[in-house]
This record gives structure tokens, C-alpha cells and sequence, in this order.
């Protein structure tokens, strides 16, 4: 069994050595079902907010999708945090070590998507006037749905490292 754990969890970098830069298991499903959760209430929320004819009232599913996409968000932030104390700094030691420069150029990318997600966020709950909501929310939804597709690539490059 540990024989099993210390597999998924360690890398061979190219002299042999053993190193880790995998995220524990409790970061690893908070992560995922975060951001499982923000992207399918975003998605479901823009498919009822813009397909509904524009003279009827919102539909009252849309400010419960905004309650989870809300929830979603603070789990995302708090192991957002957990990354940027010690995935964050270690894979950018290891990426400069052995080399995994696509790793690092995906990270760095996604920790500016996931601080331009946060912003754009807080940005369309508290701060934004009518007259820019719909440009920033569609800006906001198109780095969600890129985040998503660049969480994958930063994953599969990790795996190939």
C-alpha cells in the first residue's frame, strides 16, 4: 500500500534521484470538484441567462447557480492558497532543476488565470456598472473555460515529466 502511494505521488527526475511534486490527496479532490462545480454552474448559468427571450423575467434557477458557483469559488480560493504555500514554489525550484520549463510556463499561467478569475469575480458581484457587466463577464467565462482546458495540459505535461 505505501509502496503504491509513494508511486503516484514521485517523479524520477533525470539523474535517478526521486522527487515529488504531486498534490496530496485532499488538494488534489478539492481542486478537481471545485473546479468541477465552478465550471458546470458557470456553463449552466450562461446557457439560462442567455437563452431565455429577453423580455421575460430571470429564471429564479439563476441566483441559486450563482449561490454554487459562489461556494465553488471559496473552495477554490482556500486550496488556491493551499498550491501557492508549497506546489506552487517547489514545482518552481523542480521545473528550473530538471528542466520541465512547460510546466512552469502552465503554472505561471494558471496562478495569472486563477488571480484574473478572483478579480473578474469580485469584480461582477461587487464593483462593475451595468455598462461593463456583460464584457466582463464574458472575459470572466472565457478564462474559466481556459483554465479548465490548461489545468489539463498542466497535468499531462507532470505526468510526462
Amino acid at each position: 500500500m505505501r509502496e503504491r502511494h509513494l508511486r503516484r505521488h514521485v517523479h524520477a527526475s533525470p539523474g535517478g534521484a526521486a522527487v515529488a511534486n504531486r498534490l496530496r490527496h485532499w488538494q488534489r479532490q478539492l481542486f478537481y470538484a471545485s473546479g468541477a462545480l465552478l465550471l458546470v454552474t458557470g456553463v449552466v448559468w450562461l446557457i439560462v441567462h442567455y437563452t431565455r427571450a429577453a423580455d421575460t423575467l430571470p429564471s429564479p434557477v439563476e441566483p441559486w447557480l450563482m449561490r454554487a458557483h459562489g461556494l465553488g469559488a471559496f473552495a477554490a480560493l482556500f486550496v488556491l492558497g493551499a498550491l501557492a504555500s508549497a506546489h506552487v514554489p517547489r514545482g518552481w525550484r523542480l521545473a528550473e532543476r530538471l528542466g520541465w520549463q512547460q510546466q512552469r510556463r502552465t503554472g505561471l499561467v494558471l496562478c495569472t488565470f486563477a488571480a484574473a478569475l478572483a478579480l473578474t469575480g469580485y469584480l461582477l458581484y461587487y464593483l462593475a456598472p451595468e455598462n461593463l457587466r456583460p464584457a466582463l463577464g464574458w472575459v470572466h467565462s472565457a478564462l474559466g473555460a481556459a483554465m479548465a482546458v490548461l489545468v489539463a495540459v498542466h497535468r499531462s505535461g507532470g505526468e510526462r515529466a
